[in-house]
């Protein structure tokens, strides 16, 4: 059973997580591989609203995702969007991505391997991952402008869709620690987090939303 103060908390987080950007046509929309096939659906949402002319979608697996998508993440997007009615000739699929920074450095790769330039790009994520996206792009890759996207939910309507509760809260911790301790290991920008949203994190740390944080750090630094 969880909380009305742990649902309360994972609210500002989730809204805090969110960059809350205006879409604006780019050279390329960029799908982050995870366990939510919503990246794929609003990726080629973008596409066909003629956001950009090509699609990359960017994932291998990782322990959430290897029960959901065996063939991989970025392959079960590229399965979607086809599904969805994008044309085989606008996805560039990279199938070995391990974390967000590979993600781009990987797309990076493939988009110069096929000899498109960049100059700004769309990053599609899980609606809670926008901004570690976001943060990790501009340490990557700070040539390109990038905007951010992400299915269009509630928390509560999210966490139905996924159907586990308590996976997503314990995503949002750990994407917040990340947003935390990366940038003093040089994987990302620093992005400012409040301390309302510190002091949520802290408290839905103490209530065991652990699963999906870093090892080695204090759980309420």
């Amino acid at each position: 059973m969880i909380s009305e103060q742990s649902w309360a908390d994972a609210q500002l987080i989730w809204d805090f997580h969110q960059m809350h950007h205006e879409v604006r046509p780019c050279d390329v929309v960029i799908g982050l591989g995870s366990h939510d096939l919503g990246v794929a659906d609003t990726a080629a949402d973008l596409f066909e609203r003629g956001m950009a002319p090509l699609i990359v979608f960017t994932g291998g697996n990782s322990p959430t995702t290897r029960e959901r998508m065996p063939r991989g993440e970025a392959t079960h997007y590229l399965e979607r969007a086809l599904e969805l009615g994008v044309p085989r000739g606008a996805v560039l699929v990279e199938p070995h991505a391990a974390n967000t920074a590979e993600n781009f450095r990987f797309s990076r790769a493939v988009l110069e391997e096929a000899g498109v330039k960049v100059s700004s790009a769309l990053l599609v994520t899980k609606p809670y991952e926008e901004k570690r996206a976001y943060a990790t792009a501009c340490k990557e890759w700070p040539e390109v402008e990038f905007f951010c996207a992400s299915t269009s939910m509630t928390l509560e309507s999210y966490a139905n869709s996924i159907g586990d509760a308590r996976m997503v809260i314990d995503m949002l911790v750990g994407a917040l620690q990340r947003l935390r301790i990366y940038p003093d290991q040089g994987f990302m920008i620093r992005m400012p987090v409040p301390d309302d949203v510190v002091a949520a994190y802290q408290r839905l740390c103490r209530e065991g939303f652990t699963r999906r944080l870093v090892p080695g750090y204090a759980e309420t630094a």
